[in-house]
C-alpha cells in the first residue's frame, strides 16, 4: 500500500527554495584552509539546489527559487538544473553580486570544513516576483532547507508561498540541515520550530531529531513530533541506513549501500530529493527508501554535490549491482 501523506506529484511541482551556490572543493584532505592547497570545482551546489535536482533527474515535477549573480558560476548552476529537468524561471540573476560560494575541506575524519559566501553574494539576494507568484500559485509540494532560514528575505517569500500551497491542498516536506558555518539566532530558531508545526514530512540526519522535537531520545522525539501533527519521518542514518516512522505506529528500515565514498557532501540532499519524489509519485515507503539510499550513496561515490544525483535507470542499476549492509 502507499498510504502517502504528501500531495501527488499530478497537483503541481515540488518547489524548493534558497542558497544556489557554486563549490570548491580541497582535493586534500586536512584542517581549514590557511595554507594554499589544490582545489578543484565549479561544481553546482547549495543543499535546495542538490535537492530539487535529484527530484528533477529521477522524474518529479520540480522548480526552484532562489538567486545567481551574473558570471559563469551562476550560469554552471541554471545549465545543471535545466538540463535535470528543473524549472528555473524562479531564479533571479543579479547584475550586481557575484554566485554564492562555499570552499569544502575534508578533515581526515571524514568531518568538513566549510567557508561560506551566501549573505553577502547573489544567493541571498531574491524575494517576491511575477516569477515567483506564478510559480506558488501551481506548486503541489514545498521543501524548506533550514539552511534557507539563514537568508535574509528568504522566510517572506517561504511563508507566502506555504500558504498558497496548504491553501490548494499542498504538503511541506523539511530538512532541519541547520549548518554551525550559517548564522542562527533566536528569530530563526522560531522560524525553524514553527515550520517543524506546519511540516507533513520530516527529514533529518542525527541529533537534528532530538533538535527539531526539543527533547532527548529517539522515541520521546518521535512522540513529540508526531503531536505536532508530522505524518512522516525519515530518520537518515549515514552508514547505517534510513528509518521512516509513520503516524500509525509502523516503522521502515533500509540498509545502506557499501561504496566507496569519495564526497559525502549533498548525499543526504540527494536521499531526500529521491525519496520525497517517490512518495509524490505514488510509491510506497519501501521503495522510495529505497531509492533514497541508492541516490546518496551514489552521489558520494563521484567529486561534487551533485555530480553523482541519478535518474531513474541509473538508480535501478545501481540498486541491482551495489551491495548493501547487512541490516
Amino acid at each position: 500500500m502507499n498510504n502517502s501523506h504528501l500531495a501527488p506529484d499530478a497537483l503541481g511541482p515540488t518547489l524548493c527554495i534558497g542558497e544556489i551556490l557554486v563549490e570548491i572543493v580541497a582535493t586534500m584532505p586536512g584542517e581549514g584552509f590557511r595554507n594554499a592547497l589544490p582545489l578543484i570545482g565549479p561544481f553546482p551546489s547549495g543543499a535546495p539546489a542538490i535537492f530539487i535536482d535529484q527530484c528533477g533527474r529521477i522524474g518529479g515535477q520540480a522548480a526552484m527559487i532562489g538567486a545567481v549573480g551574473r558570471d559563469d558560476f551562476g550560469q554552471v548552476n541554471i545549465d545543471r538544473l535545466v538540463r535535470d529537468g528543473v524549472d528555473v524561471s524562479g531564479i533571479a540573476i543579479d547584475p550586481d553580486y557575484p554566485t554564492g560560494s562555499a570552499f569544502v575541506r575534508y578533515r581526515e575524519d571524514g568531518s568538513r570544513d566549510f567557508v561560506f559566501n551566501i549573505e553577502r553574494s547573489a544567493a541571498a539576494r531574491f524575494g517576491w516576483t511575477p516569477a515567483v507568484a506564478a510559480l506558488a500559485a501551481r506548486a503541489g509540494h514545498l521543501h524548506v532547507m533550514g539552511s534557507a532560514l539563514s537568508i535574509s528575505g528568504a522566510w517572506e517569500v517561504i511563508r507566502q508561498v506555504l500558504a498558497q500551497v496548504k491553501a490548494r491542498g499542498g504538503t511541506l516536506s523539511l530538512d532541519p540541515n541547520l549548518r554551525k558555518e550559517l548564522t542562527q539566532d533566536v528569530e530563526t530558531r522560531e522560524r525553524f520550530l514553527w515550520l517543524v508545526g506546519q511540516a507533513d514530512l520530516l527529514l533529518p540526519s542525527g541529533e537534528e531529531l532530538e533538535d527539531a522535537a526539543g527533547v532527548a531520545g529517539e522515541e520521546a522525539a518521535l512522540a513529540a513530533l508526531f503531536a505536532r501533527g508530522i505524518k512522516e519521518i525519515v530518520l537518515k542514518r549515514g552508514e547505517a541506513g534510513a528509518s521512516c516512522f509513520l503516524s500509525d505506529g509502523r516503522r521502515i528500515d533500509a540498509p545502506s549501500f557499501v561504496v566507496d565514498a569519495v564526497d559525502p557532501t549533498g548525499a543526504g540532499d540527494c536521499f531526500g530529493g529521491a525519496y520525497l519524489t517517490c512518495r509524490r509519485l505514488g510509491q510506497p515507503v519501501e521503495s522510495a527508501l529505497d531509492y533514497g539510499c541508492a541516490a546518496g550513496a551514489r552521489n558520494a561515490t563521484l567529486r561534487g554535490p551533485m555530480e553523482g544525483a541519478g535518474t531513474r535507470e541509473e538508480l535501478d542499476a545501481f540498486i541491482a549491482t551495489t551491495q548493501r549492509r547487512a541490516s
